[in-house]
């Protein structure tokens, strides 16, 4: 199953997940992509984000407006849709409405073998390091991941012309997780971490505390919508592929 966890009041764009995408809510268009691949359920904290849903015949559940991170959200929604320990959870991101279909495809059929929690990076030019909005990635021998910075990580102290980063590219995160419901609910008991509060990104409280996060490396074009310049970069970007 797939969980679309969306919250309203995002800070650095408000109600992003009402955005327009080419005369659909962002939310919608998100979910009638994953629908392509499994089913989908909305994890709203919202009635009006629900009603929208309903209205384009979308699954969705309220959920509690506290929560502070996506995961914690999917949490309470497989507690509500009373899922089995065993099943696998793909946890897509709202404002991910461009994301390729046979990514969350693939992302699910690797979780069959990951021992806690998977997600997705791709190779990002070297000019993006810099944007804060992209989350960087950090992997060791066995694609487990190191860390998740805002920040241009590993830092490059000879210059960005080190022919090291030829073989080892920067990775950029996508914004997708994979979780089996057992190990949702694992991550969810875990107390908050102060890394996932200093960079504001939720999978460091699995680092934080040892939990291994499997890293599939993809190709891909989809771009996180976190600010309305993203979302205005990405349009211009779809109408110049068409």
């Amino acid at each position: 199953m797939i969980i679309i966890p969306a919250r309203l009041n995002s800070t650095r764009f408000p109600k992003k997940i009402l955005a327009d995408i080419k005369g659909t809510p962002m939310i919608i268009a998100t979910a009638k992509n994953a629908l392509k691949v499994d089913e989908v359920v909305v994890a709203c904290d919202d009635n009006q984000v629900l009603q929208i849903c309903k209205s384009h015949k979308i699954k969705a559940i309220l959920t509690s407006p506290t929560h502070t991170s996506g995961t914690d959200r999917c949490a309470q929604a497989v507690e509500m849709l009373g899922l089995k320990e065993d099943e696998i959870i793909i946890n897509v991101q709202a404002d991910e409405p461009f994301l390729e279909t046979q990514i969350i495809a693939l992302l699910k059929n690797k979780m069959k073998n990951a021992d806690f929690m998977g997600t997705c990076a791709k190779i990002i030019d070297k000019d993006n390091l810099n944007d804060p909005n992209l989350v960087k990635v950090v992997c060791n021998h066995i694609q487990q991941a190191i860390y998740f910075s805002r920040l241009p990580i590993p830092y490059s102290r000879d210059g960005l012309d080190n022919p090291l980063l030829e073989k080892n590219p920067y990775y950029g995160h996508l914004g997708i997780y994979g979780f089996h419901v057992g190990s949702l609910k694992e991550f969810c008991k875990l107390p908050k971490s102060p890394l996932e509060d200093i960079e504001k990104l939720e999978q460091l409280r699995a680092i934080y505390y040892k939990k291994s996060i499997f890293v599939q490396i993809v190709e891909s074009q989809s771009i996180g919508i976190d600010t309305p310049k993203d979302l205005e970069n990405t349009l211009k970007s779809i109408e110049q592929i068409q």
